[in-house]
């Protein structure tokens, strides 16, 4: 069965730009990330995930002190670009006494999808238990990423999975999903699933704005940015997975003006930007809630 095109043009960002512009950004999500962490303590290529192997980078470590974490997920519609596309805000967040972990997934259509969730959740596990030996604060982790990333972080959200792994309900005590996808049922219909194999049933479990729960347990403070540009897809999805987590806890919406679904991202490794300042106060408020998680148990 093939596409349908008005599901394609919602969510086919790659026509929302010139091919020279999206060039141009995805050598900068590299070149970028080379620069951001070239003169930056940190620890690299470690195996967090025994089943698959995929590895994360930690950048902008101290010594004898442990910093908050954010914890980043690069996107790439789920079939490209790596953890070494993903460090560009590295030094900025250095600066702020803020540590970046950027992190591998393995990528379709070699993976399914329901994979990829279990190796982000896996990677937020690896920060919890294991951070503390690499500089980084366990009861203050902040996860984002942009596009595909977007909705991998926001897979870190929901509650229930964390306690299969043996984490805390607020193991993440912040979101800050960018251009994400929430409810992937449309994809079902788009020409994403030439590589996602997606049927509606598995698009529905996958998708985060599904997974939040009524019953009013833990969800994390969250961020839900979109570009102001990006495609008609990612802007109502964004709108309406924010809704869905302001009926629940605290979450704002922010729509970055002049921005499209690429450079957007690009925003973090810039300290006057407003995608930045949202997540120094995620940041600021997370150490806020770990100090109440320590003071619980």
């Amino acid at each position: 069965m093939g596409s349908d095109p008005l599901v394609d043009a919602a969510y086919n960002v790659r026509l929302s730009v010139e091919e020279s512009e999206f060039q141009r950004n995805i050598t900068a999500y590299r070149s970028e990330s080379r620069r951001a962490t070239r003169d930056l303590s940190g620890h690299r290529a470690i195996a967090f995930d025994a089943h698959s192997g995929e590895r994360l980078d930690v950048w902008g470590v101290e010594e004898g002190r442990l910093r908050p974490v954010f914890l980043v997920v690069h996107g790439g519609y789920w079939r490209m670009l790596s953890r070494h596309d993903t460090a560009f805000m590295a030094a900025a967040l250095d600066t702020a006494g803020i540590a970046t972990v950027a992190v591998d997934y393995s990528l379709a259509p070699g993976a399914p999808l329901e994979e990829m969730v279990r190796q982000v959740r896996a990677a937020v596990g690896w920060t919890h238990r294991h951070g503390a030996e690499h500089g980084l604060d366990p009861d203050r982790i902040v996860v984002g990423g942009s596009s595909a990333g977007g909705h991998l972080a926001a897979a870190t959200m929901p509650g229930g999975w964390q306690r299969e792994l043996g984490l805390p309900a607020d193991v993440v005590k912040a979101a800050l999903p960018i251009s994400g996808l929430f409810d992937l049922r449309p994809l079902v219909a788009s020409f994403a699933n030439e590589w996602l194999g997606l049927d509606t049933a598995r698009a529905a479990a996958l998708s985060p704005l599904l997974a939040l729960d009524p019953g009013g347990s833990y969800l994390p403070e969250s961020v839900i940015a979109v570009s102001e540009h990006d495609g008609s897809g990612f802007l109502a999805q964004s709108a309406a997975f924010h809704a869905a987590c302001a009926a629940r806890g605290i979450a704002e919406l922010l729509v970055v003006p002049g921005r499209h679904h690429y450079d957007v991202f690009l925003d973090l490794a810039d300290p006057s930007s407003a995608l930045f300042e949202r997540l120094l106060g995620l940041v600021a408020r997370a150490g806020t809630a770990g100090r109440a998680a320590h003071e619980r148990a």
